[in-house]
């Protein structure tokens, strides 16, 4: 079994280091966080591992996680460089899905083998994570060397590793978050509209959530030129243009975020190929930016 060092014990890397606990992947060996009261927290909810006060106080391991947030990671990285703690084999990781593998060049001028390995997954909760994370597709790059030992390591906890290009991480993290937290934001702006229109919070949460769960039901059943319904799906560009009148008269940016959508609508309309050629025209139109 492989030792593991952990420097930053978020939500992420307390997590992954639990799964790896229970299932005996992996020796958790000294937990360093931003406080020493963060690094016992990892330690209890890990089950194993001491925490450190200091990057001097870790002792040598063969795997070196790195979980602190990601405008953190090359620091922490350079640190443990200069730390003389890395021995020629160690295999170094993160788990950032922006930042690729290449960022860990300080720990591959140590003779260390380094790699990334993002879970693209929601870690809101922790315990959550834990009890959810089989089936999590988790992207990988780095060094062959590193990803031979974390493939399997993530696997066994229920991890779906696929490979993929260190420099398209930017694009594929953008993707996450777009399908991830702005869609968290587009529901909150859909939650201002209703209220706008005069329904009460709590009431428009409870309306909106069978909508909500049935469309993104649909998107993974129907794909999402087929699951697209409502008024440029069937090509009523008139009720557009009252939405759009509505929403500017209210608030701009709503209206401008409305139009932006509805023009990646009209294309996913028009890919169905059912709608009316001269309705799709009159939606352009009224979509058009003025």
């Amino acid at each position: 079994m492989r030792s593991m060092n952990i420097i930053g014990a978020g939500r992420v890397g307390r997590s992954l280091a639990r799964l790896w606990r229970v299932t005996g992947e992996f020796a958790i060996q000294d937990v360093l966080d931003r406080t020493p009261h963060g690094a016992r927290s990892a330690t209890a909810f890990i089950g194993a591992g001491s925490a450190a006060g200091s990057l001097e106080e870790m002792r040598p391991a063969e795997t070196w996680m790195l979980t602190p947030p990601d405008a953190k990671i090359i620091h922490c990285c350079e640190a443990l460089a200069a730390s003389e703690l890395l021995r020629t084999g160690d295999i170094v990781f993160h788990c950032s899905g922006s930042l690729a593998s290449l960022e860990l060049a300080g720990a591959a001028r140590c003779g260390a083998a380094v790699a990334s390995v993002h879970p693209l997954k929601s870690f809101a909760d922790a315990d959550d994570a834990v009890r959810t994370f089989e089936g999590t597709y988790c992207a990988a790059e780095g060094d062959a060397e590193a990803l031979k030992a974390l493939r399997p390591a993530f696997e066994r906890i229920g991890g779906r590793v696929a490979e993929i290009a260190p420099r398209h991480k930017t694009l594929y993290h953008a993707a996450s978050v777009i399908v991830c937290n702005y869609l968290v934001a587009l529901l909150e702006t859909g939650l201002r509209t209703y209220e706008q229109a005069g329904l009460p919070r709590d009431t428009a949460m409870r309306m909106m959530e069978p909508l909500v769960r049935e469309t993104v039901d649909n998107v993974f059943r129907l794909g999402t030129a087929r699951a697209l319904t409502g008024p440029i799906a069937r090509g009523d560009d008139a009720v557009v243009a009252k939405h759009l009148e509505a929403l500017g008269a209210w608030n701009a940016d709503i209206g401008e975020l409305y139009r932006r959508l509805g023009a990646v609508a009209l294309e996913l309309a028009r890919t169905g190929g059912e709608a009316n050629p001269e309705a799709m025209a009159r939606l352009a139109e009224a979509l058009r930016e003025r």
